[in-house]
């Protein structure tokens, strides 16, 4: 069974998407998208430096477009999608791709609704400096306890030994300087707040209001929710723990078990990835992973996805035992 997931925030580079442009109709999508949302996608995405991308604002929009860009040129359709993944997920923003790539949201829909939630999180973030890192190692049962201590929340648990903490500046710099015994390190990350925190708070009633009128479908392809790792089936569902989970934290771990039990043999990672297949390499051993960096990843991607199918269908027409 093929996964497709979409990375978050923090997985974005500089000119990360310049040679994706290069693709038949990739630009002028992306200008669409750009002149739809008020924001320029394709100088974020190519001449932006560091400093610009990290701005939540703008992060958020461009991670969306890259997952979807990248994701369309091996699935065009939600029904191309349908007929050939088990099942989608996203890690926090990525979860607004994921829903457009199940069908429950517009391309269009999904790029409007994450220039909102993009805007209300870096409002949000304001209010407070805030922050995020992310604790590589430990015992989860260790870590917990000592984020709690120092006042911080296990925002991202992410599986395979690593869990994000989120809180304000003086927080985070404590964590750095007081690390959960058996941790081996805290990296600070480049994001702009304590998101999945209560922090978010005012981003949740924001996007609320965005939704209230939205009109969506039910997912298309199974849909693997951070919120506990289940499989939504309703898309007013879908699109109400999408709202709630700007606010709440993100149970990757989760959403891999689940993964598992469905079966996963193949996982691929819309652009930029690298960060959710690291995670599933070290949480998913056996599982066949690759990541679409550039490019040059699609003709591995479409061979991964042509011997997971193919294998499917041997196995569906198998006599039984």
């Amino acid at each position: 069974m093929l996964v497709l997931v979409a990375p978050g925030q923090g997985a974005q580079t500089p000119g990360f998407l310049t040679p994706w442009l290069d693709l038949p109709g990739v630009e002028d999508r992306l200008r669409a998208w750009s002149d739809a949302i008020d924001l320029d996608l394709v100088h974020y995405g190519t001449k932006a430096d560091e400093e610009e991308i990290r701005d939540t604002a703008v992060a958020q929009p461009l991670l969306v477009a890259s997952a979807l860009l990248s994701a369309r040129q091996l699935f065009a359709t939600t029904d191309a999608v349908a007929a050939e993944v088990g099942a989608v997920a996203g890690h926090s923003v990525g979860e607004l791709a994921a829903a457009a790539l199940a069908g429950t949201l517009t391309d269009e829909t999904a790029m409007a609704l994450v220039r909102r939630r993009g805007q209300a999180m870096a409002e949000a973030a304001a209010v407070t400096e805030t922050g995020m890192a992310a604790l590589l190692g430990g015992d989860e049962a260790v870590v917990r306890p000592h984020l709690e201590q120092l006042g911080l929340t296990a925002a991202n648990v992410n599986g395979a030994g690593q869990i994000v903490a989120a809180g304000t500046a003086e927080q985070i710099a404590a964590l750095v300087e007081n690390k959960p015994e058996g941790t081996r390190r805290v990296v600070p990350l480049k994001v702009a707040g304590a998101f999945h925190t209560h922090h978010m708070a005012p981003a949740v009633s924001a996007l609320e209001s965005a939704t209230a009128q939205l009109a969506v479908a039910d997912p298309r392809t199974r849909y693997v929710s951070n919120k506990d790792g289940q499989a939504v089936s309703s898309g007013q569902e879908l699109v109400r723990r999408l709202v709630g989970q700007v606010a709440n934290p993100v149970r990757w771990d989760r959403c891999m078990e689940t993964f598992k039990e469905l079966g996963v043999t193949t996982l691929i990672e819309a652009a930029p990835g690298g960060t959710l297949t690291g995670l599933a390499k070290r949480a998913l051993p056996g599982v066949r992973t690759l990541a679409l960096k550039t490019p040059d990843d699609l003709d591995a991607a479409r061979t991964l996805i042509t011997e997971t199918t193919s294998a499917a269908a041997a196995a569906g027409s198998a006599p039984a035992e």
